[in-house]
């Protein structure tokens, strides 16, 4: 008998100090995932106590990155829950009394350190090359009048953890096995502004929103300790930790948005990736594929048959040629008026077409965008590949590399396109009809190899020597269009000779 895994509740807690990171996503899938798979929930809390960084619309790009990708939340800001508020900077008055009970039970102390005084005292242990670097408990046991006879001092002081000689280094990772971290120094828990530091504010969050495992990157694998000292001190009973591998690039470098625009998560739906195919991606990040070899994978299957004990804990490459190919594979699978519904939302978003979109230049881009699907991978190339369709044919620049690649039998074939244009029918004017009469005209006719008779139409069609498939270019064209493509490029060549 399978045994149900007791409903467990996970959390994802960005700042926003930016574009979100592709971390927050990759984290969110992860933490999304258990919870859906044991029918537990998944909150949403911003973490904004860094004034410094705050940046204004960092929230809300969170929410709709986030929101993008499928990965909805059951808490948070924008849906509010049982744990209202989840914003820190709306927690404050919850904060006090835990650090003020801190302090109470000798657990904490405040520090009157000037910002020069730290940075000097960094510096001299640099230089000492001193084995214990952290601060040096100069405020510890006095009073403000006692630190205030002292240089360095500052009115506005923090609050500091007073970190024990006999911390506990070691806890369980549900990932990893047991760890051991370095030993912390005496933690900043809350700052001069008022706002606690992460350290804290994580901790009471986590423990009063019944968080039952917080899933993370392994870079606060050395905070950990003095997250579980807190929860001890305060009489709370730590959740379970998993310290997930940190997204690498190809040289193992920590993918970074200073680096990597691919690390900025609003980059990959401006260059026209599907949120499904990034989010098959991400779940394929230190976790093998769901199907054996097979990489293309549901998140529904991923959920489950999702466990804790498949994932690698090496730091996995971030492929970006791997999600393309993946992307390519999502974009042939989708029905072609589904995917001109995206195309037209990815150009809409991007600036290029307006909101909404203009009827007719959508109804040409619903027919257009099978000749392009198989080619197709990621959505903002289907604009350079279609512009032609959309160009008035007096716009219509021929590339030179277009022109100058031609044989000299290109009048001669142009001259004869345009013949046979003229006789068919408008209403007849199909790829089917349109590449008989043509083959018919040019190569059995006039003997012309299909490259030499095909390559001058193509040109002037499309106004380059590479295009979606020629005959079905033309029916969405039209005969009339056509026909002014021909002629202007027939004279540009009548003018050259």
């Amino acid at each position: 008998m399978t045994e149900t895994p007791t409903p467990a509740r996970l959390r994802v807690a960005p700042s926003p100090t930016g574009d979100p990171h592709v971390g927050t996503a990759y984290m969110s899938l992860f933490n999304l995932a258990y919870a859906r798979h044991t029918g537990g929930q998944f909150v949403l809390r911003i973490e904004d106590t860094d004034r410094a960084r705050y940046v204004a619309d960092s929230e809300q790009q969170i929410f709709d990155t986030l929101h993008w990708l499928g990965l909805d939340w059951d808490e948070g800001p924008d849906v509010g829950g049982p744990y209202a508020p989840y914003r820190q900077s709306e927690r404050l008055d919850t904060y006090q009394p835990f650090v003020d009970q801190l302090i109470a039970d000798g657990h904490a102390y405040y520090c009157w350190c000037s910002r020069e005084r730290l940075k000097d005292l960094r510096e001299e242990q640099e230089r000492s090359k001193t084995p214990d670097t952290g601060y040096d408990r100069l405020c510890y046991g006095k009073t403000r009048a006692e630190r205030a006879a002292l240089p360095g001092f500052t009115d506005t002081p923090v609050v500091r953890m007073l970190i024990p000689d006999d911390v506990p280094l070691t806890f369980p990772d549900v990932i990893r096995g047991t760890l051991t971290a370095p030993k912390p120094d005496d933690q900043v828990i809350l700052k001069a502004d008022g706002f606690p530091t992460y350290h804290l504010a994580v901790v009471v969050d986590d423990h009063l929103m019944g968080i039952t495992h917080v899933v993370r990157g392994e870079e606060w694998i050395s905070s950990t300790p003095k997250h579980i000292l807190l929860y001890r001190w305060l009489g709370w009973e730590p959740p379970a930790f998993a310290h997930m591998p940190l997204l690498r690039n190809a040289d193992r470098s920590k993918i970074s948005k200073r680096k990597n625009p691919a690390a900025r998560l609003t980059w990959f739906r401006e260059q026209g990736y599907l949120p499904e195919a990034l989010r098959n991606f991400l779940q394929l990040m230190g976790y093998p594929p769901v199907h054996g070899d097979d990489e293309v994978a549901s998140f529904e299957d991923f959920v489950a048959g999702f466990d804790w004990a498949k994932i690698n804990p090496v730091g996995p490459i971030f492929d970006l040629d791997k999600l393309t190919w993946l992307n390519g594979h999502y974009i042939r699978a989708l029905d072609p008026a589904e995917l001109a519904g995206r195309i037209a939302t990815h150009l809409a978003e991007a600036g290029q077409w307006p909101t909404p979109p203009d009827q007719q230049a959508m109804n040409l881009l619903v027919r257009a965008t099978p000749l392009i699907q198989e080619r197709l991978t990621l959505l903002s190339e289907a604009l350079p590949k279609l512009q032609f369709l959309y160009t008035p044919d007096a716009d219509l620049v021929v590339d030179d590399d277009a022109v100058t690649t031609l044989g000299e039998a290109a009048p001669q074939a142009l001259a004869g396109a345009i013949s046979v244009l003229e006789a068919m029918p408008e209403d007849g004017f199909t790829a089917t009809a349109i590449e008989t009469a043509l083959r018919t005209a040019l190569v059995e006719t006039k003997g012309l190899k299909p490259r030499v008779a095909f390559a001058p139409v193509r040109s002037a069609i499309a106004g380059s020597r590479v295009s979606p498939p020629l005959f079905e270019s033309m029916e969405l064209l039209g005969r009339a269009s056509c026909l002014n493509r021909l002629r202007a490029l027939q004279a540009r060549l009548a003018t050259a000779a």
